[in-house]
């Protein structure tokens, strides 16, 4: 079977083999100088994502080399005078995600290279790039467009016009449209209207900087691209000036009632009455807003719910709760006050009105009364009070945890609630990010009374030795901890230590989001 599997007898695993490595680039070229079979499956497979922000600029001169004299003598006039030499395959034909901020950066610093230095090189390299990619024959898997990054070419829509493959593979579809000037540009409108017409397969779209008054011909244009879809799963809408009205945006995915699972809402005035058409769509469990102002939020059962606001109200989510029940997996909950929590954390005390104290305990009590499957836990703004540890013991099944400023509403007995927190995390929790809360000088408590078998831990300092005995006993007791970020630098000794027991790794590698 190895035999076959390196002559490349066995094409369709081999390919499968390959694709896992689309992100090692220096792998997958090695593998391209095995054999010819593995040349041809691996080339492709490079040069699908060639503009990615790692990789060198140096291979665009590549693409060049199936242009035609007059292309090249107009690269000549804009000052670059590279000579193209022949190439094995045709580069462009193999490219399926097409980044438009990334593909103008990479030009950039080519172009740089070429000591070129007409103002207008760049945007002239760039439109040979694209009619290039159009008119080779390549399918589009995804797509980010900004509009304000790039006003596209007539000459190209023409293409686009004769080609109508080249978008209509697409899957994941993300336009940005930049300043309010843009939105009117016939540039814009025309393109989306290709799009409409071509891409019926995406599975993912998002309408970024979106303004309250665009012009009803891009609208249009907008609303028929997600009419237009057969299976629409994930759709996203990131406001500007927080808009109060969505002009038709939302109501359009009651088309998608049968495929969409998942909506982002960010910097948005939600309307009840407009999300009411999520609750016929029969697969819908994934529900994020973030920094959106709205009073309540829509009833439905939920796998998947995120809020980020600048305050958020139990009894306005309490009721989503309740239907979403034991469907509801994964959490987050996060009040983005930072004036106020700084100000808090100065005093180093909190006075709770009897109304916070009333939302906290009514969202706490709800938790733990209809939502007992929860495997993923993302809180801020409760203290370690009876009713927060009550909710830590009966969540059986939780498997990751993060809590941010949380600690700052403990009593004279701190450390018997820190205890208490420690015991009842269950021993499904293998994730722990306390990088915001307000334990740090507990830390040692913590991991002294914690059976967890945590396999990842971040925290934002190790105070001194007792924290660092502490964290090695429970290396050495649990034998279960591979990976521990900090936030603050340690110094080289307690490093040195440390590193004895536990991989130390920067936070933003192992931070699981919701």
């Amino acid at each position: 079977m190895a035999t076959k599997l390196f002559m490349g007898d066995m094409p369709e695993l081999m390919e499968n083999i390959l694709n896992n490595l689309n992100k090692e680039f220096y792998s997958l070229y090695s593998c391209a100088l095995v054999s010819r079979h593995w040349c041809k499956m691996s080339i492709p497979i490079l040069w699908q994502d060639p503009f990615s922000i790692g990789r060198n600029s140096l291979f665009i001169s590549q693409y060049f080399s199936s242009l035609d004299e007059n292309e090249k003598f107009v690269l000549k006039e804009y000052g670059i005078n590279v000579k193209f030499s022949n190439t094995l395959f045709n580069y462009a034909r193999f490219l399926k995600v097409l980044n438009i901020y990334s593909l103008k950066l990479k030009v950039s610093i080519w172009i740089n290279f070429q000591h070129a230095t007409h103002t207008s090189t760049r945007f002239r390299v760039i439109d040979l790039l694209f009619k290039l990619f159009v008119e080779s024959g390549a399918t589009l898997h995804k797509l980010y467009f900004d509009f304000s990054d790039y006003e596209i070419n007539p000459e190209i829509f023409y293409s686009l016009g004769r080609n109508e493959l080249f978008f209509s593979r697409l899957q994941d579809l993300s336009l940005a449209f930049g300043s309010k000037s843009t939105l009117y540009t016939e540039n814009a409108t025309v393109l989306l209207k290709i799009l409409a017409k071509d891409v019926t397969k995406l599975s993912a779209l998002e309408l970024d900087e979106f303004y309250s008054d665009y012009g009803p011909q891009l609208l249009h244009a907008l609303i028929c691209i997600i009419k237009s879809q057969e299976q629409l799963k994930q759709f996203s809408l990131i406001g500007v000036e927080f808009p109060t009205e969505s002009y038709g945006i939302i109501s359009a995915l009651a088309s998608q009632n049968n495929s969409l699972q998942e909506v982002i809402m960010e910097c948005c005035e939600c309307s009840t009455e407009e999300f009411k058409v999520l609750k016929n769509c029969k697969n819908f469990e994934i529900l994020r807003i973030r920094n959106c102002y709205s009073k309540e939020i829509l009833e439905a059962s939920l796998n998947t719910l995120e809020i980020t606001s600048y305050s958020i109200f139990a009894s306005n989510i309490v009721q989503v709760l309740k239907k979403s029940g034991t469907l509801l997996k994964r959490l987050k909950l996060i009040s983005t006050d930072e004036e106020t929590k700084e100000e808090t954390l100065l005093l180093e005390t909190l006075i709770s009105t009897d109304e916070e104290t009333k939302e906290e305990t009514l969202l706490l009590e709800t938790l733990k009364s209809f939502c007992p499957n929860i495997t993923y836990l993302n809180i801020s703004d409760v203290g370690l009070s009876t009713q927060f540890l009550e909710l830590i013991g009966n969540l059986q099944k939780l498997q990751f945890l993060t809590l941010w400023y949380i600690g700052y509403k403990l009593d004279d007995e701190p450390e018997i609630h820190v205890m208490q927190f420690a015991k009842l995390l269950p021993l499904t929790l293998q994730y722990l990010d306390l990088r915001r809360s307000d334990l740090d000088s507990y830390i040692d408590t913590l991991l002294n009374n914690c059976y967890a078998p945590l396999k990842f831990l971040l925290i934002k300092r190790l105070n001194d030795e007792k924290d660092v005995k502490a964290l090695v006993e429970f290396c050495i007791r649990k034998r279960s901890l591979n990976y521990m970020g900090v936030s603050l630098i340690l110094d080289d000794n307690t490093k040195k230590e440390v590193e004895g027991y536990v991989t130390l790794i920067s936070c933003e590698h192992i931070v699981v989001n919701c």
